[in-house]
Order: C-alpha cells, then structure tokens, then sequence
C-alpha cells in the first residue's frame, strides 16, 4: 500500500511551476497582509479572489476544499464562537445568552479574526498542496539555508501525514486480529489503547532514523552542496516575489499611517 509522505498532489498547473520559495513568500504575503491591512474586509477579499481562485489555477480545488471542510472551518467557527461570546467589547446587544451578552462589535471581532485564521490555514494548506517538500529543501539549501534547518522545516511539514499513514497501518493490522473499530462510540473509543502504543514508540524510533539520516546525508559537513535535481528559478518568480514583498510593505505602511 503506497504511503503519502506528504500532502503534495502533483498536478500539471502553472502553480506548481512556481519555484518554491515564490510559494513561501505569497504564503507569507497572504498571512502578513490579512493580519496587518487597516482595512476590515481585506481578510475576506483574500478568501474570495485569492485563495480560492489559485486553488483552481493549481487544480487542486478539490483536495483544498476537502482540508477546508475537515479542518480549516471548524477550527475557525469555534474561534469565532468562543470570541464572539467571551469578547467583552461593545455595548450594542444583539442578543443574550443566560448570563453571556452577545454584541454587534463583538460579532465584527469575531468574524474578521475567523476569516484571519481561514486565510493563515488555508494559505499554509495551498503551499502544502502544490509544493512537494524534497523540493522545498533543495531550493533552500542551494539558497544558504543550514541543512539542519532545512530538515526540520521538512520534517515538521511531513509529520502530520506520516502519523496519519502509520496509524492507518497500525488500524489495518489490529483490525486482521480482530479489534473492532467500526461499532460504536465507546467501543471505538476502549480500542484505542492498542493503537496508541504502537504509533508513540513507532514515532520514537523513527526520531532516530532521522538523526541517523541527518549524519548520513551530511548535513553538517562544511564542504558545498551540489544537488542532482536542480529547480528552475524564472525571473517571472523574481518579479512574483519582489511584487509580494511591496503589497506587505504597502499593507504595513498604511496600517501604520496616523489616521
């Protein structure tokens, strides 16, 4: 059974021709951007004509929403939730909830931080989706980045579906042995002590693995790098790039300007 090393999906799109640190910096852009424009509705403007949109461009709108769906707007809705109930701002109520008052500014609050946390996810998920994570290292060691640091920027991006693929495969061989996993609630949930052990020692070890790689591939020789499979780096990535740095610059410059 192939295992998924990372949320990569190789399309042929124009996004996923981009050099992959023109894809850090619009991540960077779009989080920087939504976090510091003065204006209330640019985090949602993000959403709509940016994010949702290069999903298509990258064709993989279908793996994005499906991310979205799981994880992406129920962690922004509790958000949401939680600020617009426990956010003591304003004094215009809309409605009360036994001793919680509800207000029109604590909503806006609310809504603009949700959406700043739709974008901040969903930016990182774009990256993820259309930037595979070996290319990623190569472009920024071949930048001057340490290995080590390039490491376990990669590491950290491939822990989350290699815990996911390692515990399906701890699910699938319990599941031979007869564990019940399908039943109900509470059964499912006394089943998951046979789970958890394998998936927590077999994370340790693979800690080690990693270390053991790091020595092996010579990440801290002193010696320069070359790399078999270089990436392409246009001047149109070049002019990408600088054009994102100004928006933060402008975005940054007009928060601050004394109204």
């Amino acid at each position: 059974m192939h295992e998924r090393l990372s949320f990569y999906v190789k399309r042929n799109s124009v996004i996923h021709d981009l050099n992959p640190l023109t894809k850090v910096i619009l991540t960077l852009a779009l989080i920087l951007i939504a976090f510091t424009s003065p204006w209330y509705w640019t985090p949602h403007l993000l959403v709509l004509v940016a994010i949702i949109p290069l999903s298509f461009i990258g064709k993989v709108a279908p793996e994005f929403f499906r991310t979205a769906i799981r994880i992406i707007l129920p962690a922004a809705g509790f958000l949401f939730l939680m600020q617009a109930f426990f956010q003591p701002v304003g004094d215009t109520v809309i409605f009360k909830f036994y001793f919680l008052d509800v207000t029109q500014e604590s909503l806006m609050f609310a809504f603009r931080n949700a959406t700043r946390v739709i974008v901040m996810v969903s930016a990182f998920t774009f990256m993820l989706l259309t930037t595979h994570p070996s290319e990623l290292m190569s472009d920024l060691t071949r930048r001057g980045l340490p290995g080590q640091f390039a490491y376990v920027i990669i590491s950290t991006l491939q822990i989350l579906p290699q815990m996911q693929a390692k515990a399906q495969t701890i699910i699938s061989a319990q599941r031979s042995r007869g564990l019940d996993t399908e039943s109900s609630f509470l059964k499912r949930m006394g089943s998951l002590s046979p789970l958890i052990g394998p998936l927590v020692f077999g994370s340790l070890a693979e800690v080690e693995e990693r270390a053991i790689a790091i020595e092996a591939r010579g990440f801290t020789s002193k010696k320069v790098k070359t790399s078999l499979h270089e990436i392409p780096d246009h001047s149109s990535d070049k002019i990408i790039r600088w054009g994102l740095v100004i928006l933060v610059i402008l975005s940054i410059a007009l928060n601050l300007w004394p109204s």
